[in-house]
């Protein structure tokens, strides 16, 4: 038996960023957990911890908390990484967690029912002179609110990763 989450069509995220640093820094930025933290969630949102064991098969732990002023809530998203091509991809699965980085039922944190349980992320990245063209894919989204929330978010967790890297 399928629930009506299983029969509604999933769609495609797509972001492409120019970053103002280097390859090798944004690259260093999605990979090196000191440096995740920096920029990991929406505007006003903090990362307090990342776990990241960087090889094809390796799992990640992201935390991300909310702002006090929005309850100041902790939440964990993991997955394992699918392909590594280093400075060029990044291929990972990417779900709800516990801050172990077992994947949870999104309705636990109070998520509607055709929240994904599982995303299915690409990252590609390319160097445009001095500076770096981000593409980024998740795919597995039903439409509705939550996707373009998360499309928000994530646009503001790069803006964030830029502001990170920016050269004084």
């Amino acid at each position: 038996m399928t629930t009506p989450s299983q029969n509604l069509k999933k769609e495609d995220l797509l972001i492409t960023r120019i970053i103002d640093a280097p390859l090798e820094l944004v690259w260093r930025a999605w990979t090196e957990p000191e440096r995740v933290m920096r920029w990991w969630g929406p505007k006003d949102y903090t990362s307090p911890t990342c776990k990241i064991d960087l090889r094809e098969g390796g799992k990640y732990v992201f935390c991300m908390r909310a702002p006090a002023e929005q309850g100041g809530q902790v939440s964990y998203s993991a997955g394992v990484y699918r392909k590594i091509i280093p400075m060029q991809r990044l291929e990972f699965t990417q779900s709800i967690s516990d801050a172990d980085g077992n994947p949870i039922d999104p309705t636990q944190i109070g998520l509607p029912p055709d929240f994904p349980r599982e995303l299915h992320m690409t990252v590609v990245f390319q160097a445009k002179g001095e500076m770096t063209e981000l593409i980024i894919t998740e795919s597995g989204w039903t439409p509705g609110q939550m996707m373009v929330y998360s499309l928000a978010g994530m646009h503001q967790s790069i803006d964030k990763l830029a502001a990170s890297l920016a050269r004084p």
